[in-house]
């Protein structure tokens, strides 16, 4: 990683991460750490604006926050964080006080509609008039105020904030507001007011699976309905090159079937969440493909690296968030598969990034053996894997810490 010493002039530097839910978060998190360790130059806790939508906003914070890449795969994919231990389950909390008051409004609106049918028979039939309970049905199945509490107590600790206002760089959480569809920032001027935590908080808050989140009277939900990527505003605040990362693209059914990661048929066998998944993916893909070719004719001057899945794995797109071996496996393949992308684009990227002062390594592109794990731990990995001593790995999981809280030390300097 380059010098963490704060970027005072020359061009700036963005970095632009969109929606994907959970899994999306640690896709993300699994090819940040590639992007990482192959630029050097570049450091991601010191670029000059951040723009994070839905699980984008999750990874974008905690960079801006100056936790590291490698922090980021200890404390969310390796559970190794033991002051402040994260669980998938705070996604998925239900939401009990919304199901409840919901439950609580079938009486009122029944007898709302025995009154219609009986002062209107002929105007329509008694099952049209139990069409009104239709509003007792909730907003939302899960209620992420549990991701809300748990970041607001991560920003609180050394070296980080919980106020937007605060941070040494700018960051954008981006967010849909119900009533008007128009896409906030939070962040920007009007809304950098808002904790940084309330903000993540609606916009990973995906429509029908999360309650709305209320802010200031105004309820805000997941900002990949207006676009994916939201690149565009790293480029407003002064970008001149933004690297992306969209976890979210949908299955090429065909391609995955000829690549051997699913079989035929099994997309449409695998039930109704996956198809509206597959539905959504493809809505929100066409419009950032859309806006990816826009950012050409708008920003002319400016230069935007995009890296994302390619359609043709299936394992990304059936993998389960609570499987503790699924979210290793996915950010192992993110990193793999991001490394792999840089490889074999160097040729194209490398005059691109040396403008920016910004060189590929193609040595550690190169090197077949690299996982996530050699990444973290270096030549310490064999030595607590071989001899399978847990005092070792003790210590190294002590050293890891200590390294962290140097860190720290030195971005609150």
């Amino acid at each position: 990683m380059a010098s963490s010493t704060e970027r005072t002039s020359g061009p700036r530097i963005g970095l632009a991460l969109g929606g994907g839910g959970p899994l999306g978060g640690i896709y993300e998190i699994g090819a940040l750490r590639a992007l990482d360790e192959a630029l050097d130059g570049l450091d991601f806790n010191n670029l000059d604006v951040y723009v994070g939508v839905n699980a984008g906003s999750f990874a974008a914070a905690n960079l801006a926050n100056q936790m590291t890449t490698a922090q980021l795969c200890r404390i969310f994919v390796r559970n190794e964080a033991e002051v402040h231990p994260f669980h998938p389950e705070v996604f998925y909390r239900p939401a009990f006080g919304e199901i409840g008051s919901r439950l609580m409004a079938v009486p009122g609106l029944m007898t709302t509609a025995l009154s219609r049918f009986i002062n209107n028979p002929y105007d329509q039939s008694f099952l049209e008039a139990l069409t009104i309970l239709a509003q007792a049905a909730p907003t939302g199945l899960f209620d992420n105020e549990g991701l809300h509490e748990y970041l607001k107590r991560a920003f609180t600790m050394l070296g980080r904030t919980n106020d937007f206002r605060q941070l040494k760089h700018s960051l954008y959480v981006v967010a849909a507001d119900v009533e008007s569809t128009e896409a906030v920032c939070f962040g920007a001027p009007g809304f950098d007011h808002v904790p940084i935590s309330k903000a993540i908080q609606a916009s990973t808050a995906s429509p029908g699976l999360y309650v709305p989140v209320e802010i200031d009277g105004r309820y805000y939900v997941d900002g990949t309905l207006r676009k994916g990527l939201h690149a565009s505003v790293a480029f407003e605040d002064g970008a001149d090159l933004v690297f992306a990362v969209n976890p979210q693209v949908p299955i090429d059914a065909s391609a995955a079937v000829r690549a051997g990661s699913m079989q035929p048929g099994e997309l449409t066998r695998s039930g109704l969440p996956n198809l509206l998944s597959q539905m959504f993916r493809t809505m929100v893909y066409s419009r950032m493909q859309s806006g990816i070719a826009q950012y050409a004719r708008d920003y002319p001057d400016k230069d935007i690296l995009l890296f994302e899945p390619t359609r043709d794995d299936a394992k990304l797109f059936f993998s389960n968030v609570f499987s503790f071996q699924s979210r290793r496996m996915v950010c192992e393949h993110a990193y793999q598969m991001t490394r792999r992308d840089l490889l074999n684009r160097a040729d194209e990227l490398e005059p691109k990034l040396a403008k920016y002062g910004i060189r590929l390594r193609r040595d550690r592109l190169e090197d077949e053996q690299r996982t996530i794990s050699t990444s973290l731990y270096g030549e310490m990995l064999p030595l607590y894997v071989a001899k399978g001593r847990k005092k070792q790995a003790q210590k190294g999981r002590l050293a890891a810490s200590l390294d962290n809280v140097t860190h720290l030390f030195s971005r609150a300097q």
